[in-house]
C-alpha cells in the first residue's frame, strides 16, 4: 500500500505553528522568500517546537548559498525547497551540505520536460506546481493528467491549490511516484494562518483513504 506523505506550507505564526505540529503530518513549510505573503518575517527558531516526527522545510527563491546555510542553522532545517530558478551547482552544494532538497518546477501544458534529467544526481524530491510569477502560494490547481509526460523515477510533492474538493482526487493517483501532497493556501483563513480544524479532518480523510485502499 503506497503511503501519501503530507506537507502543510506557508506556516508563521508561532500558536499557529504549535497547533499544526499536534496533528500527523510528515513535513511542515517556511518560506524565506520576502516576496511571499507568508514570508516568515520575524519568526524565530524558537516558534517553532516541532516533535522530531515533523521535519522542517526551507523554501527559498533564488537565494545566495550562504543565506540558506544560515538560515538550515539557525531553523535546524532538515529539507530545502528550492523554489525559483536555481542553478545545478546551488542545488549540488546544497544538498553537499547535508540536508534533503526538493527543487519545485512550476508546470502548464507548456512546460519542458526536458530540463529536469539534470536535476535528477542534485535533488531527492520534485515539486510540481501550478507556473505562476509569484512562485507558488496561488490556490490554482494545475491540469494533472500533464504529469503523464512525466518519464524520470525521482518522486515528488504535488503542489498548487489542493484543498478538501480535490484531495480525492489527488490520492487516487497510481503514480508511485507521488510522495507527497503540499497542502498551502486552501487550508488558510489568512496568508500564513492555517485553519486547523479543517486540516485535521483532512489529515484524517488521507489516512482513511490510504488505510481503505
Amino acid at each position: 500500500m503506497k503511503s501519501i506523505k503530507i506537507k502543510v506550507c506557508g506556516m508563521k505564526d508561532p500558536s499557529n505553528i504549535q497547533a499544526l505540529g499536534l496533528l500527523n503530518i510528515d513535513y511542515m513549510g517556511f518560506i524565506f522568500f520576502e516576496g511571499s505573503k507568508r514570508f516568515v518575517d520575524k519568526l524565530a527558531p524558537l516558534d517553532i517546537p516541532l516533535t522530531p516526527a515533523i521535519q522542517r522545510v526551507g523554501v527559498f527563491v533564488n537565494s545566495d548559498f550562504r543565506i540558506i546555510q544560515e538560515k538550515i542553522k539557525a531553523f535546524e532545517l532538515q529539507v530545502i525547497q528550492l523554489h525559483g530558478n536555481e542553478t545545478l551547482d546551488l542545488c549540488r552544494k546544497v544538498r553537499d551540505s547535508g540536508v534533503t532538497v526538493i527543487k519545485a518546477f512550476g508546470i502548464d501544458s507548456e512546460f519542458d520536460w526536458s530540463i529536469l534529467p539534470a536535476y535528477v544526481p542534485f535533488v531527492d524530491y520534485f515539486l510540481f506546481d501550478t507556473k505562476s510569477n509569484q512562485h507558488g502560494g496561488t490556490g490554482t490547481t494545475f491540469d494533472w493528467r500533464i504529469l503523464e509526460n512525466y518519464n524520470l523515477q525521482v518522486p515528488y510533492f504535488l503542489s498548487g491549490g489542493i484543498g478538501p474538493h480535490n484531495i480525492h482526487g489527488a490520492l487516487q493517483s497510481s503514480d508511485p511516484r507521488l510522495y507527497a501532497v503540499d497542502l498551502n493556501s486552501k487550508f488558510e483563513s489568512a496568508p500564513g494562518l492555517k485553519d486547523i480544524e479543517l486540516l485535521k479532518k483532512v489529515v484524517k480523510t488521507i489516512q482513511h483513504e490510504q488505510i481503505s485502499s
